[in-house]
């Protein structure tokens, strides 16, 4: 290929999903760039070969037409804040001026934007009812990246994720750091999603790019958080911590409020859409397999 011809990738955000990105199209022979928040953590990204900028709601990039020169696919991971989206408010003007040669971009959210279904099932045509302020926040950042599709014709994805887990984030990690509570609210189911998989979903919208479309990014096993608690305990081979009844759990604000929604997220629209066949599709074998990798206990 010719340099012209071989995509750049541009993260906002060099975190641990989209490095998961990053690790899967890299050895493809895409170039890489992106942002993180520290000097130190930019130093060991460009150790990697990376090529890393510093950026923050309070910090932009300092030559963004320099720094985004060249970008055929984009990905964000930036969360929203109480001011907006710091990305588009910054280089929203320099992300449009990208066109025609920006061929994807994707927009990293969350599954809470659905708000509260009592348990029920919902998927990407659910009407959108975020009840906490962070969820509001995810949601209003989906409609600003969507107007930048439709005002700009930036093709813009959004993946709604959820739960995200995988080696050096996973339930072992609270067991072994003697963290972990399981907290038991009947009826109460949460959907997660194993960062391999993360990666693989963003891997098959690029080859099939569709603007303005959204993805659930989850497994096929919405279970209560306690039973993958239990599960991390059963193969570590060590007592699990007791069944706190939710109303005695004295949570704090934070995290109770991760016990506010309850819905099944349905993800169909990645396998048949994007024909997706999830490496994870159950916890189970993600955990056994995180284990394996991890060198055991």
């Amino acid at each position: 290929m010719q340099p012209s011809s071989v995509p750049r990738l541009f993260c906002f955000g060099l975190g641990f999903s989209p490095l998961a990105f990053v690790d899967l199209v890299g050895p493809e022979g895409w170039r890489i760039a992106g942002t993180t928040r520290g000097a130190e953590k930019a130093a060991a990204l460009r150790a990697k070969g990376i090529e890393t900028f510093l950026f923050d709601r309070g910090r932009p990039l300092d030559d963004a037409t320099a720094a985004l020169a060249g970008t055929t696919h984009l990905l964000t991971a930036v969360p929203p804040d109480a001011e907006g989206d710091p990305v588009l408010d910054h280089h929203g003007g320099d992300i449009a001026a990208l066109m025609p040669g920006l061929r994807w971009v994707g927009y990293l959210s969350t599954t809470g934007v659905y708000g509260d279904h009592d348990g029920a099932w919902v998927d990407e045509t659910t009407p959108l009812q975020p009840t906490g302020r962070r969820q509001k926040q995810r949601a209003a950042a989906e409609d600003a990246w969507l107007a930048l599709w439709r005002e700009h014709g930036v093709p813009v994805h959004l993946f709604r994720l959820a739960g995200i887990y995988g080696p050096g984030r996973s339930a072992f990690d609270a067991v072994r750091s003697g963290t972990a509570r399981r907290i038991d609210k009947p009826g109460q189911v949460f959907s997660r999603i194993h960062v391999e998989d993360i990666a693989a979903v963003l891997r098959a919208s690029v080859e099939k790019p569709d603007s303005g479309a959204a993805y659930n990014l989850c497994d096929d096993n919405p279970v209560a958080g306690h039973e993958v608690t239990a599960f991390a305990c059963e193969l570590l081979g060590v007592e699990p911590p007791p069944l706190v009844p939710f109303e005695q759990a004295e949570l704090s604000p934070m995290a109770a409020s991760f016990y506010a929604d309850n819905k099944k997220v349905r993800n169909d629209r990645i396998k048949s859409d994007l024909g997706v066949t999830l490496k994870y599709p159950d916890y189970r074998q993600a955990l056994r397999d995180i284990l394996k990798q991890e060198g055991g206990q």
